[in-house]
């Protein structure tokens, strides 16, 4: 149903959510579980706190807008940052914007116009000015 590409899956082995090559939809989208997009969605795609979700973007699929997922695969456009514990960029990936990744898979032909920044844990705030006065 889906074509003979290999992805990623969810934990639970399948994709719960498919928004087609005609859909598209502006605002933000939180999901769990797998969400497989050859739309477009305009707006913020967040997976459910503590779920294993994964995001497939297929080759037509586009994002405008900031997403975070534990898992994702992408072959088609996104224009905004990604992060991203585990990500797979496929060889017709673009991606305008920044990626924050954990364990980060490039075939040849990705684009990525943006930084490129691993995370071995979150990210840590800077002190403050006042603390920094006192030495």
């Amino acid at each position: 149903m889906f074509g003979d590409k290999k992805v990623m899956k969810a934990a639970s082995g399948s994709i719960e959510c498919l928004i087609g090559d005609k859909m598209s939809i502006v605002g933000d989208v939180r999901f769990a579980g797998g969400l497989q997009l050859e739309g477009k969605i305009k707006g913020t795609v967040i997976a459910e706190d503590g779920s294993d979700a994964f995001l497939n973007i297929t080759d037509r699929g586009q994002v405008e807008g900031q997403v975070q997922v534990p898992q994702a695969e992408v072959h088609g456009e996104l224009i905004g940052d990604m992060i991203a514990d585990r990500l797979k960029l496929g060889g017709t990936a673009r991606i305008r914007g920044n990626i924050y990744y954990k364990v980060l898979e490039m075939a040849a032909g990705a684009q990525v116009n943006g930084q490129m920044v691993h995370q071995d844990e979150p990210r840590k705030q800077l002190p403050k000015p006042d603390a920094l006065e006192g030495h």
